[in-house]
């Protein structure tokens, strides 16, 4: 006997959607007596770019805390591709695949660009520190693997054939392979995000919008399912915003899922597909930009005019 049509769709109303890629399910934040995050539930879907606004001390980077394992909920919890998130560490939860940028700038500032970026790529890396240290786990280096022999320099290009006679016979490290790609990897994420003429410029030494762009190449190198950015434009001039504006639909393009806080709505409303919006740690609204845009809580929230005098 089938079941009736309207438990059937009960039933089918509280399964995750297959495209929800991360869930946050009535999460609530309590420090001390202050509710940072009031029983906040949204979810992000795969391969759009959602909005995450509202004044300032809405709650949008406590937000962002809880879900990347810096604060752990004090009820509700978050899901990330069906598996739950709340209660891991950061490095745990960049490995699952989430990665995020901040909204005061955290670079290495003694490192260069590329440098920078490979920090991401050792993420993904497997070797450990005694097996980089002492050039463990070898495997057979490919014809292209094997190190280069084109110095003029007796003494180099003595040391260079030694090396390569060695490769030839031990084979090379897994730590070197993967130092080598993490560096071809940075790179093309620098290309990626139109500074790599900089690679090797000490990250202090970049302008302000480079530094920006330099955070977003170290956070695409993590390979994240879903990137987080924390006011990204801020401090940008209107053409530095455009451009941003256009990186962050070219991320998107590449596969990524991005979930954006950022206070420039001209910018919100020309990238989002959706937004969500707090106000004192509680959602107010979430949908379409156009349908946000006029919602009255949301106008009360940013004018400070009572809802229901709009």
């Amino acid at each position: 006997m089938s079941e009736p049509e309207d438990l059937v769709s009960l039933a089918a109303s509280e399964q995750p959607r297959r495209d929800d890629l991360l869930v946050v399910d009535h999460v609530t934040l309590r420090f001390g007596g202050v509710v940072a995050l009031d029983d906040v539930s949204f979810e992000v879907r795969r391969g759009e770019i959602l909005g995450l606004i509202g004044p300032n001390g809405a709650g949008k980077t406590t937000c962002f805390n809880a879900m990347t394992g810096v604060y752990r909920p004090t009820s509700g919890e978050v899901r990330f591709d069906g598996e739950r998130v709340s209660g891991r560490k950061p490095h745990q939860i960049n490995r699952m695949g989430i990665a995020r940028t901040f909204q005061n700038i955290r670079l290495f500032p003694e490192m260069t660009a590329l440098e920078n970026v490979m920090v991401g790529t050792d993420s993904q890396h497997f070797t450990s520190v005694p097996g980089a240290l002492f050039r463990l786990y070898r495997k057979r280096a490919k014809p292209e693997e094997l190190p280069v022999v084109d110095s003029d320099n007796g003494l180099v290009r003595a040391w260079q054939q030694t090396r390569l006679a060695f490769a030839k016979v031990f084979g090379i490290s897994r730590h070197t392979l993967e130092e080598r790609a993490g560096e071809q990897k940075g790179m093309a994420l620098l290309r990626f995000v139109g500074i790599a003429d900089r690679a090797n410029d000490l990250a202090r030494n970049l302008p302000y919008g480079y530094q920006r762009r330099l955070e977003i190449a170290r956070a695409l190198a993590t390979e994240p399912k879903l990137l987080c950015l924390d006011e990204p434009a801020a401090g940008f001039n209107p053409a530095e915003k455009e451009q941003l504006l256009k990186l962050i639909r070219d991320i998107r393009d590449k596969g990524y899922t991005v979930l954006l806080i950022e206070h420039d709505m001209r910018l919100v409303m020309g990238v989002t597909d959706r937004i969500v919006v707090l106000e004192f740690g509680k959602k107010i609204a979430e949908g379409p930009p156009a349908e946000v845009r006029e919602n009255p809580k949301v106008i009360a929230a940013y004018l400070g005019v009572p809802a229901d005098a709009s």
